[in-house]
């Protein structure tokens, strides 16, 4: 339960050493690098958009050559690759790819405009089906579509936008003769048309035709529909073979992927680089750069800077007005939420570091939530196989993840088997159905079936929930220890405690609440009396004191009053709680009724196929929803309950200077 001590930075270097310092520091990643030093008349900061410009453009370039790549020649990865983390590369690979950086960048931009060459034919061929489609109504028309008519005669080709007959033309046009008419198809949406008149009367008609909504076809060409025909199907089956050639081209680079996706974080690395030197006051031969390092880590930093370099190196302790990034560091056991604890806020100035006794907590609603052994034994067995197959490779996430769930399948297993719950009631149904057993439960739950009692699974939820926002009040008081506000100790959390424990032992001692929870518990009434009396004085206290920052006493007294009445807050808090009974009936109610199912289909040669199929689907839906429903559940108690006893965060992040990668990460030592 701490957070990593924070250092003020200091480093002034040789200019001539800035880039070799720089990825030095990335590659490190220890320094949060920012503006704590301001510019004079000698150091000034650098104006780099224009190099950050050029990095921005070549990721985004490299980017699209690989998504491109992805798509005609897709990378062929295991089914666990996502467990497997960025790939490691020595100092010395990283320093080598300079020698062929030009060389990939050009087959990004090879890749690319392979891509546009594909783009453009897929265009000009939609262009032509388009055409074709067009000439489709005058494949048998033995005339180029472009004709119009002859040294005495006039010509007019296209449609009508319905279907005409020779009869109805001729009738519409009869005041026109002599012309002679052609239907060449026709449709119920068109009839295309060619008619041939004298040329002295070509303008009366194309004004008779216009009005019978003729139009000219949308393509002409000096060639008969036919050869059009042949010709465009042609410029289709180049097109195409154009396509397939860039795409074959392009599934030749698939040997350069690596490179291309190195090349992608390299640009990355130097993007992050040059913005970092534009934080940077510099001289004319010297930098200065300041910032942020966990105290743990600055010995061995100045050592290495100072052993390669002309360099000095200045730690500091930060003032009480900095604002100083917070690095949580915790053991083995709640590591894996320091990201759950993120996920809300990380601790403010003065706050402490909830992670390690949240932890505690939190794998143990998680496992009373899921609360089977059969379901935490496979969460146990896949996080295992992770963490010993991919422990060394995988990202810090994601073995905190991991890490996460293998606790809490490990809970989950440990209730199960206080429930009694193996897959629900798998092993009696397999049991009896066929088996022909008659006794059960073959295991018995080593303490009781909350199916069948869920009062007294009600009554540990909500016993285990008082326990739980006690602790958070004891959290509080440790954390006011620390300020040395004794006073607040005294009025703010010393009060609720008497007063919470007090009322607790009074309800106990009160029948009716007894009867409805099930339990009988025998209170002395000298234990009683001294609850009573103890009540009454810490709500006294309360009522006295939760307003002493106003001067009013007519104020104060109203301020105490309204902090009395948040004891229903907390009987709603332990009421709370109660989503422990309902996930956990939940999770047990489908399982027996899954397992019931199966049971069903009986023996013979069928029934043992459809029970495993039955079986197979039910549990898997059932674990998905419920072991969602958990983790939901559990942050949602941390986050609400117990956090809202003592911990408000606002914290900020510690933000290192570091490799931000996609595929690969460098080692200083391989």
């Amino acid at each position: 339960m701490a957070m990593l001590q924070m250092q003020r930075v200091f480093i002034y270097a040789l200019k001539k050493n800035r880039k070799q310092i720089l990825e030095k520091l990335q590659r490190r990643g220890v320094i949060e690098i920012n503006d704590m030093l301001s510019e004079d008349n000698v150091f000034q900061k650098s104006d780099v958009s224009n190099a950050i410009s050029k990095f921005e453009r070549n990721i985004s370039l490299v980017n699209e050559a690989l998504e491109i790549l992805q798509r005609y020649a897709p990378e062929k990865k295991p089914m666990l690759a996502m467990l497997q983390g960025r790939k490691d590369v020595s100092v010395k690979e990283y320093d080598s790819f300079r020698d062929k950086y030009d060389t990939v960048l050009r087959i990004a931009n090879y890749i690319i405009s392979c891509n546009r060459e594909i783009a453009e034919n897929k265009a000009e061929v939609l262009k032509l089906e388009t055409q074709i489609e067009m000439l489709k109504p005058w494949t048998d028309f033995d005339i180029p579509l472009g004709f119009t008519g002859t040294r005495s005669t006039s010509g007019f080709i296209g449609t009508f936008p319905q279907e005409w007959s020779l009869d109805e033309i001729y009738e519409k046009l009869a005041m026109y003769m002599p012309f002679h008419v052609e239907i060449i198809s026709s449709s119920k949406n068109q009839t295309c048309i060619f008619l041939l008149c004298r040329k002295e009367n070509a303008e009366a008609i194309y004004e008779a035709l216009r009005n019978m909504e003729f139009s000219h076809p949308g393509i002409t060409s000096k060639q008969a529909p036919a050869q059009m025909l042949e010709e465009l199907s042609q410029k289709i089956d180049d097109a195409k073979a154009a396509i397939d050639e860039a795409q074959k081209k392009i599934q030749e680079c698939e040997t350069n992927r690596e490179d291309l996706q190195f090349l992608l974080d390299y640009e990355k690395m130097r993007q992050d680089k040059y913005e970092i030197i534009g934080h940077l006051l510099q001289s004319s031969n010297v930098f200065v750069l300041s910032g942020y390092i966990p105290q743990k880590e600055a010995a061995e930093l100045e050592k290495e800077l100072t052993e390669q370099f002309d360099i000095a190196v200045e730690f500091d302790n930060p003032s009480e007005d900095d604002d100083v990034p917070v690095l949580l560091q915790n053991n083995g056991f709640a590591a894996p939420l320091e990201g759950v604890v993120e996920g809300f806020s990380l601790p403010a100035k003065g706050e402490i570091d909830p992670t390690m006794v949240m932890a505690l907590f939190y794998y143990v609603l998680f496992g009373i939530m899921l609360a089977d052994f059969g379901y935490g034994a496979l969460i146990v067995i896949a996080c295992g196989l992770g963490l010993v197959k991919f422990g060394k490779s995988m990202e810090p996430s994601m073995r905190n993840n991991l890490k996460m769930f293998l606790f809490c399948g490990i809970s989950t297993m440990f209730w199960g088997a206080m429930f009694g719950s193996y897959f629900g009631d798998l092993i009696d149904v397999i049991a009896t159905t066929y088996f022909g057993a008659t006794k059960t439960p073959i295991i018995a739950p080593l303490w009781f079936f909350p199916v069948n009692k869920p009062m007294q699974m009600l009554t540990f939820s909500m016993a285990f929930g008082l326990v739980h926002l006690l602790t958070g009040l004891a959290m509080k008081t440790y954390q006011l220890i620390l300020q040395k506000d004794y006073i607040a100790i005294l009025y703010d959390t010393v009060s609720w405690f008497a007063l919470i424990v007090s009322s607790t032992l009074l309800l106990l001692n009160m029948d009716m609440i007894t009867g409805i929870l099930g339990i009988s518990v025998s209170i002395p009434s000298v234990v009683a009396k001294a609850s009573g009396i103890i009540a009454i004085l810490s709500s006294v206290i309360i009522v006295l004191t939760n307003g002493r920052e106003s001067k009013n006493p007519f104020k104060r007294f109203l301020k105490g009053a309204y902090a009395l009445y948040g004891i229903t807050g907390y009987l709603s808090d332990v009421l709370s709680y109660s989503r422990l009974l309902a996930l956990g009936l939940a999770s047990g109610v489908i399982c027996s009724v899954v397992n019931k199912m199966a049971g069903m289909a009986g023996k013979g040669v069928i029934g043992p196929i459809i029970f495993i199929v039955i079986i197979l689907v039910g549990h898997i839906l059932n674990f998905a929803i419920n072991i969602l429903g958990a983790y939901v559940h559990t942050n949602r108690l941390q986050y609400v309950e117990f956090f809202g006893k003592f911990y408000e965060g606002g914290g900020r992040s510690f933000n290192p200077f570091n490799m931000k990668t996609k595929y690969y990460k460098i080692k200083e030592k391989m």
